[in-house]
């Protein structure tokens, strides 16, 4: 799945609008919990069951040259690792990194808080390759409660009353289905890619289980599913996306893009 997943969910854009609500001064920061608090363990997953698939419709491209010239640029300066001209494609000032609230620190430059966000500077992370993926990234939508703020990977289009029907009905959680990156991904007995084929999916959520061992070194990366009939299978895991995904924003700044702001991020 698309780096690590976060609260403010790609399930809607209002759940979006939330996260960013503080950033917005539109609300007031979040309480904090007393010191020494420890948070519950998580409840186990619900038992694997057959549900009825809900159809989706993944975003397709933002038909914009400019913007299309805006990524090609990114993607230049990621290839190169190139921080400086990465600065010239971010916003001076105004960058906001929204998690639970706005992280960004007003004092410092735009470039600097969006390094911080991704630990761009850190040789060990993949903050270039964060860069690098949002460069490749050609889907963009705008945030209703924010007009001129795009933000990237696109949400897809369903039916949002199915959609929460479906986790109802399988005393799921939003956050434990993906969707297909394309129709007909191969599912297969094992997180091997030599295993037999049990079935292929079509565009619709899949419920993605929590067991999913990591892959032997150098072996392709598996993700466990549970399919609509109530049996379960593995796919690779780049052939998924998480509802819930980091976001990187941009905004027009005169007739040239911006990057504005960031959606997730490392934890401080």
């Amino acid at each position: 799945m698309r780096r690590r997943l976060i609260a403010s969910a790609l399930i809607c854009a209002a759940e979006i609008g939330m996260a960013l609500a503080p950033s917005l001064g539109l609300a007031q920061d979040l309480p904090q919990p007393p010191v020494g608090f420890q948070p519950p363990p998580p409840p186990p997953p619900a038992p694997i069951k057959p549900y009825n698939p809900v159809s989706v419709t993944p975003a397709g491209p933002f038909n914009d040259p400019s913007f299309t010239a805006f990524r090609n640029n990114l993607a230049d300066v990621a290839k190169g690792k190139d921080r400086a001209g990465l600065a010239k494609l971010v916003v001076d000032q105004g960058f906001f990194w929204v998690q639970s609230k706005d992280l960004a620190d007003l004092n410092k430059s735009g470039i600097d808080n969006l390094a911080k966000a991704i630990d761009l500077d850190n040789p060990k992370s993949g903050g270039w390759e964060i860069i690098a993926s949002d460069a490749a990234d050609p889907t963009l939508a705008e945030l209703p409660q924010s007009k001129g703020l795009y933000c990237a990977p696109a949400p897809p289009a369903f039916d949002p009353r199915a959609f929460q029907a479906l986790f109802e009905q399988t005393d799921t959680d939003p956050m434990d289905w993906g969707f297909p990156v394309k129709p007909a991904v191969e599912v297969r007995a094992a997180g091997e890619p030599t295993a037999p084929v049990v079935e292929k999916l079509g565009l619709y959520f899949v419920r993605v289980l929590p067991d999913s061992a990591p892959p032997a070194a150098g072996a392709p990366a598996f993700i466990h599913v549970a399919l609509p009939d109530g049996k379960t299978g593995f796919i690779p895991t780049d052939s998924i996306v998480p509802l819930a995904s980091d976001q990187i924003c941009f905004a027009k700044d005169g007739d040239a893009w911006k990057i504005a702001g960031y959606i997730g991020g490392v934890t401080p």
